[in-house]
């Protein structure tokens, strides 16, 4: 990506932090066959420190939205204990196949690996890690639905592997859901948005990112009428 692209997606930014609203379709991280990477681009991001800023958490490469970034080493440290302790909260957008009965509820399954040689791909086991999901649906439309996901836990393909489960898979997810492996219509699953407890006594701070291009014919569909333009700073 072009300095300019990453900094058209830069949604937030202060002395330890950045959150940007990643891409659709590009790993975070090099992968084994090449390939443009987010990492890659990362230097076009030091507003003038020495290093460059690194990943707190990551999404997947086919998932959209909020990513955030330490800027140095004691930022990157505290990051990870939010993570880790689950003080973040974060909020996605999903449109799944089908849909739950109910307004809202609680997925609570455990996750495990499916096997050694499925790399990071899970399956629903009792004997695995505990995974909960909360959900709410935000709109219904010729047989898909719109959710808003929330992870109470932060197990790998969570969100994906918990719908499929519920029998609602997410559009466009060719590893648990319906698509083919090429030629889909992508997968509809964006990190919407973040809030982030990074400094005592300030209220969290909140970040959305606007869904992707291939998503937006669908969630207008289920009532998503657009973001409205951001606010200019006085």
């Amino acid at each position: 990506m072009t300095e300019e692209d990453l900094l058209a997606r830069l949604i937030y930014r202060d002395g330890l932090m950045l959150i940007l609203n990643k891409p659709f379709g590009i790993p975070v991280h090099r992968g084994p066959k090449g390939g443009e990477f987010l990492e890659g681009a990362f230097h076009h991001l030091r507003f003038g420190l020495p290093r460059n800023p690194a990943l707190a958490h990551r999404l997947d490469k086919d998932t959209s939205g909020c990513l955030v970034l330490g800027r140095h080493h004691k930022a990157l440290e505290k990051l990870g204990v939010l993570f880790k302790a689950g003080s973040i909260d974060k909020t996605y957008w999903a449109v799944v196949e089908g849909g739950p009965a109910e307004a809202q509820g609680l997925i609570d399954l455990a996750l495990v690996r499916r096997d050694a040689t499925r790399g990071w791909w899970m399956k629903v086991d009792p004997l695995g890690a505990p995974s909960q999901t909360r959900w709410t649906v935000l709109g219904r439309a010729d047989g898909l639905t719109w959710l808003a996901l929330e992870p109470l836990t932060g197990r790998t393909h969570q969100l994906r592997v918990h719908c499929q489960a519920m029998g609602w898979p997410i559009l466009g997810d060719p590893i648990y859901g319906t698509a083919p492996r090429d030629g889909g219509p992508g997968l509809h699953l964006h990190a919407r948005a973040i809030a982030v407890p990074l400094y005592k006594n300030k209220d969290p701070i909140q970040a959305e990112a606007p869904p992707p291009e291939h998503m937006l014919a669908h969630l207008a569909a289920l009532g998503f009428a657009g973001d409205p333009p951001p606010r200019e700073q006085a």
